[in-house]
């Protein structure tokens, strides 16, 4: 998959409104809860009034039946014995039975309205509940995505990035590679490969010379072809030293590191760069797993060599202790430092060596600031 086309600040402009959304969503949520409680709380206490009036309205109806009763009995006994009773009497006999009668009447039927109203309290009691319990269910949710995006989401911002930058190292890389193929193709025809041919015709020259003038002239010309021998040697050795120095395989890490920085400062100063590079070595000088020799030799060149392009440096310091389980380089310059959060387009240097300890299992850390100098410190586990 190719991510030259990803933009990660486009990506990230969209995940940022992504979490403004999310969070006014979870505000909205939260203050539909936080209303649902409040109606809970009114509905209740509403509830609690109405169960409270049914209570007291059934003891009044019970009171009221039993007064309805004497008034019905005193009316029958009225009706039986009319004539005894005067007319007013009956009379109020009758009304007071038919006034009981219409209270009861109406408190059956305020009973009703508050049972129905009971009724209907209850059921938005339980649909509020409900609502709570899914809107505290949604917060919780939401909560989790705004959390997921906040922080997971920014990673994958980053980890698109540094995909993007391996792609277009790892071009850079093939790049390189073909450079280097150029490079040493065009160093070994117009050096070794010219001396050799011109050692051919040295040597065919050496014999015509011995025919015709004597052995003295031809020792001459064999003593200026044991120059050009050593000289095409010397070229040869130049080359394969920088493709791998011979002295890893043969005398191990540190003391490699001490002949490659004492010639890089010798050259350095040849050219008036008035550059000191010191070395010390903390730990042991045990020999280590030859791909690992390699790795750290590369690192620290690397680091170096940086420190000289970029920095501006006047001295350049170089730790190195080998430990039991693992290896520790420090490499220390005084020069002008950058600041590590600015991302640089074509920093591939810094993402070769990352993508080197990645392999190693090791861990790369730089710290730095402007016009005070980089320290870079490489920590590498020691797997036999």
């Amino acid at each position: 998959m190719s991510l030259k086309n990803v933009h990660t600040p486009v990506l990230d402009t969209i995940v940022e409104k992504m979490i403004v959304t999310v969070d006014q969503s979870k505000k909205e949520l939260f203050s539909i809860a936080e209303q649902s409680r409040d109606d809970y709380e009114t509905l209740s206490a509403e509830l609690a009034q109405v169960r409270t009036q049914v209570h007291q309205l059934i003891e009044e109806q019970e009171e009221l039946e039993r007064k309805a009763r004497l008034a019905r009995n005193q009316l029958s006994s009225v009706s039986k014995n009319f004539h005894t009773y005067s007319e007013a009497r009956v009379r109020e006999t009758y009304e007071r039975a038919h006034d009981l009668q219409v209270k009861l009447l109406v408190s059956r039927q305020q009973e009703k309205q508050l049972l129905d109203r009971r009724n209907e309290l209850e059921r938005r009691l339980r649909t509020v509940e409900c609502t709570i319990e899914r809107a505290e269910h949604l917060v919780s949710q939401v909560s989790v995505v705004l959390n997921y995006l906040t922080q997971d989401m920014k990673q994958i911002g980053e980890e698109l990035e540094n995909a993007r930058l391996k792609q277009g190292f790892g071009l850079q890389i093939m790049e390189a590679q073909e450079e280097e193929r150029k490079r040493l193709s065009r160093e070994i025809h117009d050096g070794p490969a010219q001396m050799m041919a011109n050692v051919l015709l040295r040597s065919d020259l050496i014999e015509r010379i011995y025919r015709e003038r004597g052995g003295d002239e031809a020792m001459k010309e064999i003593r200026n072809l044991k120059k050009m021998v050593h000289a095409a040697l010397y070229e040869v050795r130049r080359i394969i030293y920088d493709l791998r120095p011979m002295a890893l395989d043969d005398l191990g890490l540190i003391p490699t590191l001490k002949k490659y920085l004492a010639t890089i400062e010798e050259h350095i100063q040849s050219v008036n760069q008035s550059t000191t590079i010191h070395f010390h070595n903390m730990g042991s000088e045990r020999r280590l797993p030859s791909k690992l020799e390699v790795a750290l030799f590369r690192l620290i060149q690397e680091s170096v060599q940086n420190a000289l392009k970029h920095s501006a440096a006047t001295e350049i310091s170089v730790k190195l202790e080998i430990k039991e389980h693992h290896v520790l380089a420090l490499i220390k310059d005084n020069g002008r430092g950058f600041d590590i959060k600015q991302k640089k387009n074509h920093s591939f240097g810094i993402m070769g060596m990352k993508e080197r300890l990645e392999l190693l299992e090791g861990d790369l850390s730089i710290r730095s600031k402007p016009d005070e100098g980089t320290l870079v410190i490489i920590r590498v586990p020691i797997v036999e």
